[in-house]
C-alpha cells in the first residue's frame, strides 16, 4: 500500500503545486502589497494566522531562515493572513478555470474530488506533531468541486510534509543538510536546490563538508552517497512514506487507481503550462 500511496500522492502533487508558479497567484500577492517571496511564505503559512517569524521559519525547515523572517515580516507588515487566504484560494480557482476549462465542472472532477475528500477527512483529527497540516485542516472547505481536489491535496501535501520534516529531524539533518541529501539522491540539481532556498555557496559548502565528515558523502567533488548515506536517506524516505500512508490505504487501492486516471489530464495539463520540467521526471 506504500507504493500505491505515494505513487497517488505523486499524481496529485501538480494539482496542487501550480498554485507557487501560476502568476495569477503572484498577481493576487502583489495586489495585497507582498513582493518577493514574501507571497510565497504568507500564502502558505497564513493558516497560521499571523505567527511570528520563528513558528515559520520553524515549519519551512528546509529554507534560509533570513529569508524567511524578511519575507514573513514584510508580508504582516502589509496584509493580514484572511485576506492572503482569500487571495490564495481566488488564485487557485482562476488558474483551474483558465487551464482545465470545462473539466472543472465535469463528472471526473466531482468524483476525483469525493474520493479525494473521503481521504484527507479521514486524518484531520491525526495532528500531533503536524503543525502547517493541522493549520490547513481547520480551514473550511471550498464548496465547488475544483476546489475541493485542490483544498484537499493541500492538506495530503501538508500532512506528507509534516512527516518528512519529522523524519528529516530524527535522523539529525538541519535544513541545509537535509537540501544537500536530496541533491545526491538526483531527484533536483544542486544549484537549484540551493538558490531557490536562498542559501550561500558558503553555506552549502559548509554543510557538504559536514555530511563528509559524518560519512553521508563521499569526498568526491560530486555529491555521491557513501553506502551509510544512501542507507539513511533511504530510512527517511521510508518514515516519510510510512507516516504518510494513512488517508490513501483508508480509501484502498482500487479507489488510489481510480484516482491516478482521474487526475492524470488534469495534472499533466497543469504541468504542461506551469512546471514542465515535473513531465521530465521518471
Amino acid at each position: 500500500m506504500i507504493d500505491v500511496a505515494r505513487r497517488t500522492w505523486r499524481f496529485l502533487e501538480p494539482y496542487h503545486g501550480m498554485i507557487y508558479f501560476a502568476p495569477e497567484a503572484a498577481a493576487a500577492y502583489a495586489e495585497l502589497g507582498l513582493t518577493g517571496r514574501a507571497g510565497y511564505f504568507a500564502s502558505r503559512s497564513a493558516a497560521l494566522g499571523a505567527a511570528p517569524a520563528p513558528v515559520v521559519v520553524a515549519t519551512f525547515y528546509n529554507f534560509n531562515p533570513v529569508l524567511v523572517r524578511e519575507s514573513i515580516t514584510a508580508a504582516w507588515s502589509a496584509t493580514d493572513p484572511g485576506a492572503v487566504l482569500a487571495a490564495r484560494y481566488a488564485a487557485a480557482d482562476r488558474v483551474l478555470r483558465r487551464i482545465l476549462g470545462d473539466a472543472v465542472t465535469s463528472p471526473e472532477m466531482d468524483r476525483a474530488a469525493a474520493l479525494l475528500r473521503e481521504a484527507a477527512e479521514t486524518i484531520t483529527g491525526d495532528v500531533t506533531g503536524r503543525p502547517l497540516f493541522a493549520a490547513h485542516a481547520a480551514l473550511p472547505w471550498p464548496a465547488e468541486p475544483h476546489l475541493v481536489l485542490w483544498h484537499a491535496q493541500t492538506l495530503l501535501r501538508e500532512y506528507r510534509g509534516d512527516a518528512h520534516v519529522a523524519a528529516l529531524l530524527t535522523a539529525g539533518l538541519d535544513g541545509i543538510e537535509a537540501l544537500v541529501t536530496h541533491a545526491a539522491s538526483g531527484a533536483v540539481p544542486a544549484e537549484t536546490l540551493r538558490t531557490s532556498r536562498s542559501w550561500s555557496e558558503e553555506d552549502w559548502n559548509r554543510a557538504v563538508t559536514g555530511l563528509r565528515e559524518r560519512n553521508w558523502l563521499t569526498a568526491d567533488d560530486d555529491l555521491t552517497f557513501t553506502p551509510t548515506g544512501a542507507a539513511r536517506r533511504a530510512e527517511i524516505e521510508k518514515a516519510t512514506d510510512e507516516n504518510s500512508v494513512t488517508p490513501y490505504a483508508h480509501i484502498g487501492e482500487a479507489a488510489c487507481a481510480e484516482l491516478q486516471a482521474l487526475v492524470r489530464p488534469f495534472s499533466r495539463a497543469l504541468s504542461e503550462e506551469l512546471m514542465p520540467w515535473v513531465l521530465a521526471r521518471p
